[in-house]
């Protein structure tokens, strides 16, 4: 299956989430293949500290090359990190994908962003859309903050995309865990951020688990 991983706004935790993913299939001895589309190379530069740190397991991260290979539909599960830097590459991958996953912070401009990347995958795909995911990402953790709930809300509401429970939260533990080439339930395996990720994995691979 081909994961695009996707937003039409910075700042919304792609290339995080796709690497986290990533790990975990790795781990789950899935035969994964990882694309960057992003100029920023943000999931290669992490996958780079990996490898040099010795992790295992190892991954590794390919270029807008590989989605003329033929191999691409090869392999288990392929994930594709993608930016706006590069609209055509955009929807060569988007054209693509068996589905859409959308990190969704919870924000009135992010919900925005979220509707006109739903508009944009239409256009994009032409009648033929994959599935749209959309999750809530880098949620509040206080209790008595409830923007996180009113996005959540909004997202569902939204026609052409089909909203999941499990949520990430804006937590420490995901931007030190990846600086330092490591998944979240790597550095801290008991930890909520590890709840939260593992959750959001069993909603998205649940035949991994069988």
């Amino acid at each position: 299956m081909i994961t695009v991983v996707g937003s039409l706004k910075g700042g919304s935790g792609k290339s995080t989430v796709t690497f986290n993913l990533a790990i975990w299939l790795a781990m789950a001895d899935t035969d994964v293949q990882l694309i960057d589309l992003d100029p920023q190379a943000t999931l290669r530069d992490v996958a780079e500290v990996r490898d040099e740190e010795g992790y295992r397991p190892q991954i590794t991260v390919q270029d807008k090359k590989q989605l003329d290979s033929d191999e691409l539909r090869q392999c288990d599960e392929v994930l594709i990190d993608i930016g706006t830097a590069d609209l055509e590459m955009m929807k060569r991958a988007i054209r693509l994908a068996d589905r859409i996953l959308v990190p969704v912070p919870p924000s009135q401009a992010d919900i925005w962003s979220t509707q006109r990347f739903i508009q944009f995958v239409n256009a994009t795909t032409e009648g033929d859309v994959p599935e749209i995911i959309g999750f809530i990402n880098r949620g509040d953790t206080h209790h008595a903050v409830r923007e996180t709930d009113e996005a959540a809300a909004a997202l569902v509401s939204l026609p052409g995309i089909r909203f999941i429970k499990p949520r990430l939260s804006q937590r420490t533990i995901f931007r030190r865990s990846f600086s330092e080439g490591l998944a979240v339930f790597e550095l801290n395996p008991k930890g909520k951020g590890s709840k939260e990720l593992n959750a959001l994995c069993a909603k998205l691979y649940p035949d991994v688990l069988k």
